[in-house]
């Protein structure tokens, strides 16, 4: 029974050895509840740590809402056993820590499986989280930045609440900034969801590699009405990201949008407040539609990074309050059939 305010060790190793499996479960409640706890894991004797990310992000699913998903190195099975098959190599030592930061105790069981034994080069896993709410019109959200090389982009798990207006958030390119790369990144997608695997917009999926698990929205919404929130991730195990010394991942925050005779006002707004994206505003539809295009818009983003890298090093450490602000449960949203059981 983990109390508000405890931290827990789940696992203080000699090593050299390495962690295979991790697997943990509390129960379900509250958007920020579920959000408050985090994990935390320290390398050989570094005082600051070089995991420091909300569990439920740790494992897949953003904003304190589980799903249920299985992918190649995480799941979330039933949306209530989390489980994550991420190797953890360490050298001298490696500590696990478990932090409740919510106001409520919380029922704790975990299971950490792990070989000691040196393997050849296996880098130390790092994880960090970042979430700027709201976004600043025409700045790329960063997902990774700041550790040094050489190393490996494993993936991420990205969340977004949309709060501007629109029929499609994700028309923002992922940029991938490698080795003294300045303006053009060498790996730049072609959209949200193109980078997620799928197409043409994006509903709930999940495969192997890439998926959008998570999608929030009022029952009944329609097509080109946003959800209240997505969660995505993106593995990069068959198609590696290496870097020698310096890594950047981003995303822009440009969506699409449609405007209907009538919407003249919220048009001419959206030209003078600069939003125009891409090749501008096509007004010549020849259909119901009065104009659309492509926009910068700003939402609320948020990441966690998954990065290998030879030697540890520190990541920033959660900002608890900021991770769980704006998440509080929707009207249509209900809870968890067995939420009654923890009350």
């Amino acid at each position: 029974m983990v109390q508000p305010g405890e931290r827990v060790l789940l696992a203080d190793l000699a090593g050299p050895g390495t962690i295979r499996r991790l697997w943990l479960t509390f129960p379900p409640g509250p958007p920020e509840q579920m959000r408050a706890m985090y994990l935390e894991v320290f390398y050989d004797e570094l005082e600051e740590p070089s995991v420091s990310v909300p569990c439920l992000d740790f494992f897949g699913s953003p904003h304190g809402r589980p799903v249920a998903f299985t992918s190649a190195v995480t799941a979330m099975q039933q949306g209530r056993g989390f489980t994550s098959y991420l190797p953890m190599a360490f050298g001298s030592r490696i500590r696990v820590e478990l932090v409740n930061a919510s106001g409520r105790a919380q029922p704790l069981y975990y299971q950490l499986d792990y070989t000691l034994g040196m393997q050849r080069d296996a880098g130390r896993l790092h994880a960090s989280f970042r979430r700027q709410n709201p976004t600043t019109l025409r700045e790329d959200f960063v997902i990774a930045a700041g550790l040094r090389g050489p190393g490996r982009f494993l993936g991420c798990v990205v969340g977004v609440r949309p709060i501007d207006p629109g029929t499609w958030y994700g028309e923002g390119e992922v940029k991938i900034y490698l080795d003294g790369d300045d303006e053009l990144p060498t790996i730049c997608g072609t959209g949200l969801e193109d980078y997620v695997g799928s197409a043409w917009g994006m509903g709930p999926h999940n495969a192997w590699y890439a998926g959008a698990p998570l999608d929030v929205r009022e029952p009944g919404a329609r097509l080109g009405e946003l959800p209240d929130y997505v969660g995505f991730y993106r593995w990069h195990v068959l198609d590696p990201v290496m870097f020698r010394d310096e890594l950047k991942v981003t995303i822009q925050q440009i969506g699409a949008d449609h405007f209907l005779p009538g919407q003249e006002e919220r048009l001419e707004r959206a030209e003078a407040q600069g939003r125009v994206a891409g090749t501008g505003i096509d007004r010549d539809r020849g259909g119901p539609l009065l104009a659309s295009g492509i926009f910068e818009r700003v939402d609320d983003y948020c990441a966690t990074a998954f990065t290998v890298c030879a030697e540890p090093q520190p990541v920033p450490r959660l900002d608890v309050a900021g991770a769980v602000a704006d998440l509080a449960r929707l009207p249509y949203e209900e809870p968890d059939e067995m939420e009654f059981l923890f009350a």
